[in-house]
């Protein structure tokens, strides 16, 4: 094989290996778009779910009111409520959200629920893209509602 040969055959390879790359980057490309896409139908089908719940425990509970959430800190609800005593303004808030996808494929919920001036539920909830499934999800929203609602009963 001569110098002109080993040049074609070489060019060839690289051609190769490059479109081998193309492809590779283009499959990468096409994957981080699709897990834009599930997060975004995870994040309206739970958003959906959150108001659906707080709109529900907020009607169980006259006084409270219900709020939509949305932003960089998350799409999702809350419902408050200030109560005057004697002792001053008691304030109560259940805030939950489905986080903005991030770095990591991950839908991410966070909650926070106060009663009565007092934090008593920091939640954090992260599941993996890939393997999240909506009805488990749902449930840990109801569960965390339904802590709230029994707390905030109590007192």
């Amino acid at each position: 094989m001569d110098f002109d040969q080993k040049l074609q055959a070489a060019i060839q390879r690289g051609q190769v290996r490059g479109d081998a790359a193309q492809q590779a980057s283009q499959q990468a490309r096409l994957s981080q778009e699709e897990l834009r896409r599930r997060h975004t139908s995870l994040r309206l089908a739970l958003s959906d779910h959150i108001e659906l719940v707080l709109k529900q425990t907020a009607e169980h509970f006259p006084g409270f009111t219900y709020e939509t959430l949305y932003g960089d800190r998350g799409w999702g609800g809350a419902i408050r409520r200030d109560d005057l005593m004697r002792g001053g303004a008691m304030f109560s808030r259940l805030e939950i959200t489905v986080r903005p996808l991030g770095e990591f494929p991950v839908v991410s919920l966070a909650g926070k629920g106060t009663v009565r001036n007092r934090e008593l539920f920091p939640w954090q909830h992260h599941a993996e893209l890939e393997d999240a499934r909506p009805d488990a999800l749902m449930a840990v929203i109801d569960s965390w509602v339904l802590g709230y609602a029994e707390q905030f009963a109590a007192r």
